[in-house]
């Protein structure tokens, strides 16, 4: 027979492992949602240093050397569904000395009948070559915003890494793709569009 101090006693017990793995349950989770968290800009970062998945490098300034091998830098433009806008580069292509400072220009143009706003996302194909290709002034580090009908001309300013040279997996490479695609903004402003309705809460 359990007495009444011997009960009291497992009950205390249950109570402190209940406690424990309730603690610990909840750490767990604490724990998960601080990575989920974390894991997006960590692997924004992990792109940007390496290169993965095409994504380019960022500088402040030239590379000192430069090479006698030339590729070609083919300039790719698109615009998701739901941005009104014509985007388009002014050349489609160019050829390039590794390590030679270039700037190309595209142009954009609001076809709707309001103000709208944009954000560019990018890469370069083959993806191996996102630790070479290296932009020291983009478009695509800011939002645009366009007045209706407004038209506007954007500089990039590149350059392909001389040590790409020295990589043998890039011996055969000849043409690089520099891709962007726009993507609506919602505005957060307050103010009206042209349909009536608050700007940001309907279609672009």
């Amino acid at each position: 027979m359990t007495t009444p101090t011997g009960r009291s006693g497992q009950d205390a017990r249950i109570r402190r492992r209940d406690l424990v793995v309730a603690a610990a349950c909840g750490a767990f989770v604490a724990a998960m949602v601080g990575l989920a968290y974390a894991s997006v800009p960590f692997y924004n970062w992990f792109c940007r240093a390496t290169g993965f998945g095409g994504t380019p490098q960022v500088a402040a300034a030239a590379p000192a050397t430069r090479s006698a091998r030339a590729v070609t830098v083919r300039f790719d433009s698109n615009v998701s569904g739901g941005l009104p806008w014509l985007f388009e580069p002014e050349q489609t292509s160019i050829d390039v000395r590794l390590g030679e400072v270039t700037t190309v220009y595209y142009t954009i143009t609001n076809r709707s009948v309001r103000e709208t706003l944009g954000l560019a996302a990018y890469n370069v194909t083959p993806s191996t070559v996102g630790a070479y290709f290296t932009k020291i002034n983009c478009f695509c580090f800011t939002e645009q915003r366009l007045a209706p009908g407004e038209k506007r001309t954007m500089a990039v300013v590149f350059f392909v890494d001389p040590t790409l040279a020295a990589d043998a997996e890039q011996d055969d490479l000849n043409t690089i793709t520099l891709s962007y695609t726009f993507y609506p903004v919602r505005d957060q402003q307050p103010g009206v569009a042209d349909n009536g309705r608050p700007a940001g809460t309907g279609p672009l």
